[in-house]
């Protein structure tokens, strides 16, 4: 059998929801949004992992874009360039209106594919762009996202992440009222702290639920993974995260989380950045942020100066290299364990600067898709896989919401009301 044309007959019917690229953040970076200078309508591989005739090769339907700002940003910094990001989606929808589609609910996704349009949507990572406020929320929800990721690298407040050192515990026992989670002391922490969501991340949760805004526990810590599915009454994403049993990185799912997913309904998003799903690249990486970090560079850094230092320092140290069958190893497992209908995918293009050889851009999903064929996955697997599960999760989300939005108003509640002032 040629895998590779079944594949590409498959994505004509059935294609890609991407849950996670961060364009919108290379253009920012490359050329302040001035995409006169940019043209995603023409050949952009040069500088990008991401334009409209790859999209088109690679058989992407839906792309959630990542609103993304750098977590060192703060306060109304972080609110305002988060509203940038937005804009800048939105501008390439009004640029390109024959490529691209802006879609706000699972039935603009499916009117997107029937007109033969790049459903385009939005998801902004990290909560440090609400500052703390539920109004915020609602705001960004009103212009079009439709996932917040609880944090990024840094912890917000009210949510820890996989990346940093807990401190909601620390909240919890000022309260008086530590909580303990089943199966013992945390992962992230140790001897009995936690690294979950205060009181007032659970209510981010719930107000996300009453909006119709999905929960997204990429980033976050595996308590805060714990806590949100316990609060929420909506299915979850995990935008680009894989699995931490084939990749032991703090940034994957542990298979007890994975378990969780059936009854919640939720769909885990296996992304491709090699140091997160290859164990040979979790130290070479640390090393090259490490190399980063020395020329005064952000370790995310993707500018062709940030690249440059890259490339230096990978023709030095060779780097071990993911491909799809990598990838391909994470989804088996998580269909081992979660079942078929709670998978998808979030390559995160444009926000790593390393990727698998066969999935080296936006071009690649067919190169997956005929790995997982000649791994025996049916037709309907990928078929769940690439559109329906990610379409579904967002239906049932939009019917939590009707529900809830008729039972109860907006939440007014504030962090230093259900934290404490030191919130």
């Amino acid at each position: 059998m040629d895998y590779r044309a079944r594949a590409r007959e498959l994505l004509a019917a059935h294609p890609v929801v991407d849950g996670h690229n961060d364009l919108p953040w290379a253009l920012r970076e490359q050329v302040r949004y001035d995409i006169d200078r940019l043209d995603i309508a023409t050949d952009q591989s040069a500088t990008l992992h991401t334009d409209i005739p790859r999209l088109r090769a690679g058989g992407v339907g839906a792309q959630f874009w990542s609103v993304y700002v750098r977590s060192d940003m703060a306060g109304d910094d972080a609110v305002s360039a988060t509203l940038e990001q937005i804009d800048i989606v939105r501008q390439l929808a009004d640029r390109y209106p024959d490529d691209l589609r802006l879609a706000f609910t699972a039935d603009e996704m499916e009117k997107a594919r029937a007109e033969g349009r790049i459903a385009s949507l939005m998801g902004a990572e990290g909560g440090h762009s609400i500052h703390n406020s539920l109004a915020t929320l609602r705001s960004l929800y009103e212009l079009g996202v439709r996932y917040m990721t609880l944090t990024h690298n840094d912890n917000v407040a009210w949510a820890d992440s996989a990346t940093d050192e807990p401190k909601a515990w620390l909240k919890v026992a000022r309260r008086g009222s530590p909580r303990t989670e089943s199966g013992g002391a945390s992962s992230e922490g140790g001897g009995g702290r936690r690294a979950g969501l205060t009181r007032f991340g659970e209510e981010v949760v719930r107000e996300m639920n009453r909006l119709g805004m999905l929960v997204d526990l990429s980033h976050v810590s595996s308590d805060t993974m714990r806590d949100a599915l316990r609060v929420t009454s909506a299915p979850v994403v995990f935008s680009h995260s894989s699995s931490r049993a084939v990749c032991d990185h703090v940034r994957n799912i542990p298979d007890d989380v994975l378990a969780l997913l059936p009854a919640n309904g939720g769909v885990a998003m296996a992304t491709f950045v090699p140091k997160f799903i290859l164990p040979e690249a979790v130290e070479w990486t640390r090393r090259a942020d490490e190399n980063m970090r020395a020329h005064g560079l952000h370790a995310l850094d993707t500018t062709p100066e940030g690249m440059k230092v890259q490339r230096a320092f990978e023709a030095e140290h060779p780097r071990p290299v993911a491909t799809a069958a990598t990838v391909a190893d994470h989804l088996d497992h998580m269909r081992e364990v979660a079942g078929i209908d709670h998978l998808g995918i979030g390559g995160d293009f444009d926000g790593t600067a390393f990727t698998p050889d066969g999935l080296d851009d936006v071009s690649g999903y067919p190169n997956l898709v005929a790995e997982l064929l000649r791994r025996g996955w049916s037709d309907d697997d990928l078929a769940k896989l690439t559109w329906r599960n990610a379409v579904r999760v967002l239906r049932e989300a939009e019917c939590v919401a009707r529900t809830l939005r008729a039972e109860r108003g907006p939440s007014n509640a504030t962090i230093d009301q259900l934290d404490g002032s030191d919130g």
